[in-house]
């Protein structure tokens, strides 16, 4: 699916202004009726004649910048002398850097992080490779994978394209759960090579992101790689979707007091996310699962020439419903989007079963307007930040890592993202829990930290942790201390 990028963002327009011809009233009420909204005034310069401002205007949509600043421009004594869009700024030469964790000042301290002093611990490594996680960045570090094929809702747009997305993933990665990690774009969409490179590029990192990479090459990729190397892939279109999707609708049932084996649930979009996210409700109990796509229901005991719809065709919609979205919607609890805007009518709404829960995540048009569905709805939630109950991947990637790397796990396993669903809704408490807040905000601190403990717990129930339970840095620097920093 191709779309065009479409959200809120500030520009700031620098304004040279005659003082005798126009006032500012003038210009707050042409950006004001042009539908911008003035939420800072800087003065650059100023003389008795002239004033040169910087004026920020927040604005809904990047299409409404040539609305604003025309409308502006028409005023008399108005020249504009230039337009910044914001969110550009934030972009000019990249969002990420890398940054050494000491200063080298002298010659001693380059004998030690360089040669010679580098090369015993090079040779303590070449004798235990284990070593590579307690002596480089090996431990903590990710990539963030992409062809660049399936970025956001924009379609293939390449790998250059992709950068500034996979640039923000490192960037949460930091900010939220303290793991590095390292954006990799790869010129190449060949599902071989891409497996490769991956392969060849592991030594360096303790785990792989795989991130807006197309359906149905992603799920061969993400497969092989699992199998082949020994540290963890995930896909997070795919499993990071699921497990947040997840912990909603482990709330939203409750709200309704409905229990989720009992509902009757329609997945409309049956690509990487749709199916992960089938594959998580079946695992948490739900059974009546009937997947639609643009050529209706998938139907169980028909044939399909695409593997991943004739796993879900075995697996799911067991009463064997055939017809469109409309038709197999009626009688619903549960409606989850994971497809594009507008599919949804409220005519389809109506026909669900009482206090229905709707899930309509394209972004960013969800597959119905939350304006529209609330009379209807009981609980909704979207994959927008301007909505209550947003089903954000935020939610799962830093913590499910942080607990990953924490504990050397060797793979991701089906309960370790069971695990961090649970968590999730767990930070919403009994008493704060109601149809407009189902899921945490993706800033609660609480959530990273109950997402890695409940990683690194399931991880040891299934055998997958490598680290000693009870490991702690000061253990460990204390071990390399008392062996001359050869542990």
């Amino acid at each position: 699916m191709t779309g065009t990028a479409s959200g809120s963002t500030s520009i700031v327009i620098r304004l040279e202004i005659a003082k005798d011809l126009v006032s500012f009233g003038q210009i707050a009420t042409a950006i004001g009726d042009a539908g911008g909204d003035v939420v800072a005034i800087d003065v650059a310069q100023s003389s008795k004649a002239k004033t040169i401002r910087d004026i920020t205007v927040h604005i809904t949509d990047h299409q409404q910048t040539d609305v604003v600043v025309s409308a502006v421009s028409k005023l008399p004594g108005i020249q504009v002398k230039h337009v910044s869009d914001q969110t550009f700024l934030v972009h000019l030469g990249g969002k990420i850097e890398t940054v050494p964790k000491m200063p080298i000042k002298n010659r001693d301290d380059l004998s030690r992080v360089y040669t010679p002093g580098v090369a015993r611990v090079c040779m303590a490594i070449y004798e235990d490779p284990k070593k590579a996680y307690s002596l480089t960045i090996k431990r903590n570090t990710v990539a963030v994978v992409s062809d660049g094929s399936a970025v956001l809702g924009l379609g293939n747009i390449g790998p250059e394209a992709a950068m500034p997305v996979m640039e923000g993933k490192a960037m949460l990665f930091k900010q939220m759960a303290n793991v590095d990690a390292f954006p990799i774009c790869l010129g190449t969409q060949d599902t071989e090579e891409i497996i490769r490179i991956v392969k060849a590029l592991a030594p360096t990192f303790g785990g792989i992101n795989l991130e807006d990479i197309s359906s149905p090459r992603c799920f061969e990729i993400e497969q092989r790689l699992i199998e082949e190397l020994d540290i963890p892939v995930f896909h997070d279109d795919q499993h990071g979707t699921a497990v947040v999707l997840l912990a909603g609708l482990l709330n939203a049932v409750k709200v309704v007091k409905k229990e989720l084996s009992r509902c009757k649930i329609v997945v409309c979009g049956i690509g990487a996310a749709g199916i992960a996210c089938t594959k998580m409700l079946l695992a948490s109990g739900a059974v009546n699962i009937i997947g639609v796509d643009r050529e209706g229901a998938i139907v169980r005991g028909d044939m399909y020439s695409n593997p991943a719809w004739q796993w879900y065709a075995d697996n799911t919609n067991p009463d064997r419903l055939r017809g469109t979205l409309s038709e197999v919607i009626s009688g619903a609890d549960i409606f989850i989007g994971l497809s594009g805007p507008k599919v949804l009518s409220v005519a389809d709404v109506k026909k669900m079963a009482q206090d229905p829960i709707v899930f309509a995540m394209a972004n960013p048009t969800p597959e119905i307007a939350p304006e529209e569905a609330e009379p209807y709805v009981r609980v909704m939630a979207t994959g927008r930040s301007d909505y209550p109950n947003q089903i954000n991947n935020v939610l799962c990637f830093p913590g499910l890592f942080r607990g990953v790397l924490d504990c050397r796990a060797s793979r991701i396993t089906e309960e370790m993202k069971l695990a961090a669903a649970s968590a999730i809704a767990s930070v919403v408490s009994e008493e704060e829990l109601n149809e407009y807040y189902i899921i945490p905000s993706v800033f609660n601190q609480m959530v990273v930290e109950k997402v890695r403990e409940a990683v690194i717990s399931a991880a040891y129930q299934s055998g997958v942790a490598r680290r000693n339970k009870g490991w702690e840095p000061a253990k460990e620097a204390a071990v390399l201390t008392a062996n001359g920093g050869l542990a």
